[in-house]
């Protein structure tokens, strides 16, 4: 299995996780839900009309944390935002409805991976696995 392969286990059984950006000097975090595995890359979308979209262009340095059971996640990277019209076809098929919502408001899915990335799973006390990816 590879590391970015361990990192979409991960948030398969987690299933929500906490996405954090700066705005401005303060961390921000929310949860998110959908990610999506293809051709190795682990990419992300939210709504180019959010404020996290606005953060994570203005800084792109990020950090995904999320709990399953008794161990967590930290993921972190820099974004590299994507354009491709094909990704964004596997993104409507795996979310019609929300892809529905977005096309009646007009509003436009930015799709997006984490370069340089460095991923821990830890337990409560001690350090399980660390990667890079």
């Amino acid at each position: 299995m590879t590391n970015i392969e361990k990192i979409n286990e991960f948030l398969d059984e987690a299933k929500v996780f906490d996405f954090l950006t700066i705005d401005g000097d303060q961390p921000k975090g929310r949860p998110f839900g959908f990610y999506m595995l293809d051709g190795g890359r682990l990419y992300f979308g939210c709504g180019t009309f959010k404020n996290v979209y606005r953060q994570l262009t203005e800084n792109p340095k990020v950090e995904i944390l999320a709990l399953n059971k008794n161990k967590f996640l930290r993921y972190d990277g820099t974004v590299k935002i994507v354009k491709d019209d094909a990704l964004l076809e596997k993104v409507r098929r795996a979310m019609p409805e929300i892809m529905a919502m977005y096309d009646k408001n007009g509003w436009e899915m930015g799709l997006f991976y984490l370069e340089n990335g460095h991923a821990e799973i830890r337990g409560m006390l001690d350090l399980i696995e660390e990667f890079d990816v």
